[in-house]
C-alpha cells in the first residue's frame, strides 16, 4: 500500500490548485529531485487556513528541512507575528536560509540550529501555533516538549501520522516496520491527551490537530 487516497479522487482534487509562486514551485521540484521530504501541498493549504484562522502571534516548527512549510506559514503571519523554526540538519541550514531571503519573509522566520530535544528546553515563551513534522522516533518525545510550550487555545499540528497509509495496514514493507510501529503507539498517545481535542485527517500524509484545552 503505497499511497492513502484513491488515485482518481486525488487526481480529481488536484486540478483545483491554485498556481503558485516561482519559489514555492522550485522548492517542491527542489524537494522531490533530491528526495527530500516536504509538507504536501493539501497540508500546507490547509496549515495555512489554520494560520490564518487562528492569527497566532507566535509559531514553532519542529523540522525546517528547506523552508518549504516555513514560509507558507510566515506568509500567512500578521505584521508582528513571527515563526520560530528548529533543523539540525547541515545541509538543510543553508537551503532554507537561502530560501527565506529569497521568499521575502526572512524578518519573520528565526531559525534554530540544532536537535530540538536540546534546544526546546530552553525556550521561555509560549506559542499560539505548533507544528511538528521532524524524526518519528523522536516524535513522542518532542510531543510532550510541545505541549508544555503550546498555550491554552493553542493549535498543534502532528504531521505523517497515516505515514504513507502504512499505519492502517497490516502489510507494511520490512523497513517501515519500525517507523510504522512508532507512529501507530504515537497515534494513541495523542488521541487520548486529556488536555487536548484531537482529530486525525486523511490529508496529505495524515494530519493530527489537536487544540489545547
Amino acid at each position: 500500500m503505497s499511497t492513502i487516497h484513491f488515485p482518481a479522487q486525488a487526481k480529481y482534487i488536484d486540478t483545483f490548485r491554485k498556481k503558485e509562486n516561482e519559489l514555492i514551485q522550485e522548492m517542491e521540484a527542489y524537494a522531490a529531485e533530491h528526495k527530500i521530504p516536504i509538507l504536501s501541498w493539501q497540508s500546507a493549504e490547509l496549515i495555512e487556513q489554520l494560520i490564518l484562522l487562528k492569527e497566532p502571534k507566535r509559531v514553532l516548527e519542529i523540522g525546517t528541512a528547506i523552508g518549504y512549510s516555513t514560509i507558507r506559514i510566515a506568509r500567512n503571519l500578521g505584521k508582528k507575528s513571527e515563526v520560530h523554526t528548529i533543523e539540525k540538519s547541515a545541509d538543510n541550514i543553508p537551503l532554507a536560509r537561502e530560501y527565506f531571503e529569497r521568499s521575502g519573509f526572512a524578518d519573520k522566520i528565526k531559525l534554530f540550529e540544532g536537535n530540538a530535544l536540546s534546544i526546546m528546553p530552553q525556550l521561555q515563551k509560549k506559542y499560539d501555533f505548533i507544528f511538528l513534522d521532524a524524526d518519528k522516533e523522536d516524535y513522542k518525545r518532542l510531543f510532550d516538549y510541545s505541549l508544555i510550550l503550546l498555550k491554552r487555545g493553542g493549535v498543534i499540528v502532528v504531521d505523517n501520522l497515516l505515514w504513507h497509509g502504512y499505519a492502517a495496514t497490516t502489510r507494511v514493507p520490512a523497513n517501515y516496520k519500525a517507523s510504522t510501529k512508532l507512529i501507530r503507539e504515537f497515534n494513541k498517545i495523542f488521541t487520548s491527551q486529556e488536555n487536548l481535542i484531537t482529530t486525525i485527517l486523511p490529508v496529505g500524509d495524515g494530519l493530527g490537530i489537536g487544540i489545547k484545552k
